[in-house]
């Protein structure tokens, strides 16, 4: 889980970072989805000593759920950006749509990994 957690990190990264450029530099907000990638990198990285697996897993949740949570106004402006009609800010319109998909695919796969993890924790010995 650790490797895929870093993986949606360096994707989030690359999207703020990318919104950040593609923005001209004028947008420091585009840097969120960045902020988020390097937490979830952090999370990552405590997450290589087994130890500390499962809390670094559950706080790179955490940190998931708050990207979808702080990014789903960007996803309601999504149809209407699609359809053609004007939007306030078209790119951090896309720049948030991607980061929740990210997110909420790392949230599948993380919940996913919490139960096999469980199920396996209940049925051995000991």
């Amino acid at each position: 889980m650790p490797a895929i957690t870093f993986f949606v990190a360096v994707l989030l990264m690359a999207v703020g970072l990318g919104g950040f450029v593609a923005s001209g530099a004028h947008a420091p907000t585009a840097l969120i989805p960045a902020v988020l990638g390097v937490l979830l990198g952090v999370c990552a990285a405590v997450a290589r000593n087994p130890k500390a697996r499962m809390h670094a897993m559950h706080a790179a949740v955490l940190l998931a759920l708050l990207g979808v949570a702080g990014s789903l106004r960007g996803v309601l402006q999504l149809p209407a950006l699609l359809s053609g009609q004007t939007v306030a800010r078209p790119l951090a319109v896309v720049a948030q749509s991607v980061t929740v998909v990210l997110c909420l695919g790392y949230l599948v796969v993380a919940i996913r990994s919490f139960i096999q993890a469980r199920r396996q924790r209940l049925a051995s010995p000991g």
